[in-house]
């Protein structure tokens, strides 16, 4: 199993979920943030911290959202890990604090 990053995070890429996990799976792409399911531990910390609740296990994703599984695979590996979050806690990258 592993969590990915669904499309409620297009746009917004609030890195909260960042600042909670413990090994560096997250990747920046120019749109929102991606999970890279060979580097994911499955350890839930994410989920809770992500606002717009985009963060799934990939096992209880919707019939509709699983093509997200195989989005994160492809687009963690085409953009640069993001290991520490940016902005105040709580705010998407793309508005001022």
């Amino acid at each position: 199993m592993a969590y990915v990053v669904t499309d409620e995070c297009v746009g917004c890429k609030y890195t909260d979920c960042v600042d909670v996990c413990p090994v560096d799976c997250f990747h920046e792409g120019p749109d929102m943030l991606y999970i890279d399911p060979e580097e994911c531990i499955d350890c839930n910390a994410c989920v809770a911290e992500c606002p717009p609740e985009a963060i799934w296990a990939d096992v209880d994703l919707p019939e509709d959202k699983l093509q997200w599984i195989e989005i994160n695979g492809e687009m963690s590996s085409k953009y640069p890990v993001l290991a520490e979050s940016r902005g105040d806690k709580g705010q998407p990258t793309d508005q001022p604090s």
